[in-house]
């Protein structure tokens, strides 16, 4: 009986002097769980530097940059910024830096060597043009007259829809002091369009705007000449014509007052797009994705533009009007139609 007892009292005693040794190698073990990297975790969906939206001085600039920093909040639950900025000064920061990490309305032409720099350094890189057509400059009429007269959206056939009609169709062009005005003018020869239309310039962009509301009020039979974007399009209801394809050769003449034989060509084309600085495609290749797919219809910013001009309206509540209202849009530029 005694040596039973003995016998246990060593086992107990054993035990004990191992216990410290296993719960110490129990703790380093958990604690070890607890640092290791998981090292399947993905990257953060918005990378990890600052996102921040060029807002250009412009008023199309400013609603894009709005409307796509709550939608990058919205979707991808992004910290974003929204800078002030303008192209030169934006272009060179996005090449030299970084930031801002987007500038959705970059008009790349007018800063040609600013761009290229930044593109040669691999510092910025075009995301998708910005809006979905590339010529924003044109020949536009009145809805009522393009539902009356179809033939007449095609700039290539308004001679033949126009011979025999008995009257001249007024075509309210820009200032005269615009060079829109000498390529509106060669067109015109270029068309055929001399004794078929009544070519009027007026002395300023008041005037052409006034001429342009007059024509609408009385429901008259006009074409003008107009740009894009801008509220008046889609205040007045306006339809722009088909012209044709563009030649650079020719339109190089028909923007000269010395052009010897003009030939019809669309106006040129800009190159306006959105640029992201190259750390957003491989940091954030999803908010990447996101931009490339956000081009926008010359039409739906003629719109948010008339919103704008209402009474009251700021930027900041027509970028939420659209998220709120359009998101059979934005929800196809964010991969969840």
């Amino acid at each position: 009986m005694a040596a039973r007892i003995c016998g246990v009292a060593m086992l107990a005693a054993a035990l004990a002097m191992a216990s410290p040794a296993f719960a110490q190698i129990t703790v380093l073990d958990s604690a070890q769980d607890q640092v290791a990297p998981d090292e399947t975790a993905p990257p953060p969906v918005c990378g990890t530097q600052p996102i921040s939206i060029a807002r250009m001085a412009w008023p199309s600039a400013e609603l894009l940059a709005e409307i796509h920093a709550r939608i990058l909040r919205a979707a991808f639950d992004c910290e974003v910024s929204v800078a002030p900025g303008d192209l030169a000064a934006t272009g060179s920061s996005m090449g030299s830096t970084g930031q801002p990490a987007a500038a959705p309305e970059m008009w790349v032409t007018r800063i040609a060597d600013v761009w290229n720099a930044g593109m040669e350094a691999q510092r910025v890189r075009p995301a998708a043009p910005t809006y979905v057509e590339s010529q924003f400059e044109g020949w536009f009429m009145p809805d009522y007259l393009a539902a009356a007269n179809p033939e007449l959206r095609q700039v290539g056939g308004l001679a033949a829809a126009l011979q025999g009609s008995g009257t001249r169709l007024r075509l309210i062009s820009c200032p005269v002091d615009w060079a829109c005005a000498v390529f509106n003018r060669n067109l015109v020869t270029a068309l055929g369009l001399e004794d078929l239309v009544e070519l009027v310039e007026p002395a300023n962009r008041f005037e052409m705007d006034r001429m342009i509301g007059e024509v609408v009020s009385r429901k008259e039979a006009a074409l003008f000449y107009y740009w894009q974007p801008n509220p008046i399009l889609a205040q007045l209801n306006f339809v722009p014509l088909d012209m044709g394809a563009y030649d650079a050769e020719r339109a190089k003449c028909l923007a000269s007052v010395a052009c010897a034989d003009p030939q019809p060509s669309a106006f040129p084309e800009e190159q306006v797009l959105i640029a992201l600085a190259e750390w957003v495609f491989t940091d954030a290749p999803a908010v990447a994705g996101y931009f490339q797919r956000s081009s926008l219809p010359l039409s739906e910013m003629n719109v948010l533009l008339a919103q704008l001009s209402e009474t009251g309206a700021t930027v900041e509540a027509v970028a939420e009007r659209f998220v709120a209202e359009r998101s059979d849009i934005w929800q196809v530029w964010a991969g969840t139609p």
